[in-house]
C-alpha cells in the first residue's frame, strides 16, 4: 500500500446491482461538498460482483475509480477497495446515501484539530420514499466519545450503537490496522465501529450529516438480517474482537516509546 496523499480524503463506497440506480444522487452529495483550500478528495467505488448493471450510472469524472470483484458483501467490497484508498482519511459513503452539505468539511476539521481523535460520525436522517427526513431518537452530544463508550451503551441498548456506522470517517492508517470491516454478512460497519471505539477516541458532530435513505431493496430490510441465530452470532464476535482489542492494551495515536535503559554496570571482580 503507497503512502497516503496527506490532504486528501478518499470516499469509498460498495454497490451491487440492485443499488447502482442511487449512485447518481450519491455522486451529487460529493461534488456538492466545499473542502478547506488545499484539500481533495476521490471516490473509490467498489462493486460486489460482476454484473454490467452498475458501470452505467457512473459518472465521467477523474476522480472517480471503478473496480468489480466476486461477490462478497459490502464489508468485503469495502475492505477490498482500500487498496486504492490513497487519502489520509477513509470516508463511508453507502451507494444509496447522500452527504449533506458540509459533512466532509465537518469530519475533516475535526480530526486536523486533534490528533487523539481517531474517527468521527455526524448526526443521520432517515430519507424515506417520499422525500421526507427524520431524526434519530438519543443522539448525543456534539463532541468527543471517549473509548468504550460505544461498546457500553450498544451492549445496554438492545445492540443499538449510539452513533451510526454509515456517517464514519476514519483515519486510513488505523482502518488498514484494525483490518478494515469484518467478515460478517451484515452489521460488517457496527463491528468495525465497536472496534475503533475499542482502540481510540472518537467524535460525533450534532449538525446531520448524512441522509440515510430507506427503500425496499436494503440489505438491513430483508428478513435475514433479524434471523435470531444469525444476529446471536454477528454480535458475539463484534462483541468480543471489541473486547479483546481493548484487554490487549493496544491504542491510537500509539503510547510514546519508552526510553532504552542505561546498560547495567559491570559487576566488580569477585
Amino acid at each position: 500500500m503507497s503512502a497516503p496523499v496527506s490532504r486528501r480524503v478518499t470516499v469509498v463506497t460498495a454497490v451491487h446491482g440492485p443499488s447502482a440506480r442511487f449512485l447518481p444522487d450519491a455522486y451529487a452529495s460529493l461534488r456538492a461538498q466545499r473542502l478547506p483550500a488545499g484539500w481533495e478528495w476521490d471516490w473509490v467505488v467498489q462493486q460486489d460482483g460482476t454484473t454490467d448493471d452498475v458501470r452505467p450510472y457512473l459518472p465521467d469524472d477523474g476522480r472517480v475509480s471503478f473496480r468489480q470483484g466476486r461477490p462478497g458483501g459490502p464489508g468485503v467490497a469495502r475492505t477490498i477497495a482500500l487498496a486504492r484508498a490513497e487519502g489520509a482519511y477513509v470516508k463511508v459513503l453507502d451507494a444509496d446515501d447522500q452527504l449533506m452539505p458540509g459533512a466532509l468539511a465537518r469530519d475533516l476539521a475535526v480530526l486536523e484539530a486533534d490528533s487523539t481523535v481517531g474517527w468521527t460520525t455526524c448526526r443521520v436522517l432517515d430519507l424515506l420514499p417520499d422525500g421526507s427526513t427524520v431524526a434519530f431518537p438519543g443522539d448525543p452530544g456534539d463532541g468527543p466519545l471517549e473509548r468504550g463508550a460505544v461498546l457500553d451503551h450498544w451492549k445496554r441498548n438492545g445492540f443499538r450503537a449510539p452513533v451510526h456506522p454509515a456517517s464514519l470517517c476514519v483515519r486510513r492508517e488505523l482502518l488498514v490496522a484494525l483490518g478494515g470491516w469484518m467478515a460478517l454478512p451484515a452489521s460488517e460497519d457496527t463491528g468495525l465501529l465497536l472496534a475503533l471505539d475499542a482502540v481510540s477516541r472518537g467524535w460525533f458532530s450534532a449538525e446531520a450529516g448524512l441522509l440515510y435513505r430507506k427503500w425496499e431493496g436494503q440489505v438491513t430490510g430483508q428478513a435475514a438480517h433479524v434471523d435470531p441465530a444469525e444476529l446471536a452470532a454477528r454480535t458475539s464476535v463484534a462483541e468480543g474482537r471489541a473486547r479483546a482489542l481493548a484487554d490487549f492494551g493496544w491504542g491510537y495515536p500509539p503510547a510514546p516509546a519508552a526510553p532504552a535503559s542505561a546498560a547495567p554496570a559491570t559487576p566488580p571482580a569477585p
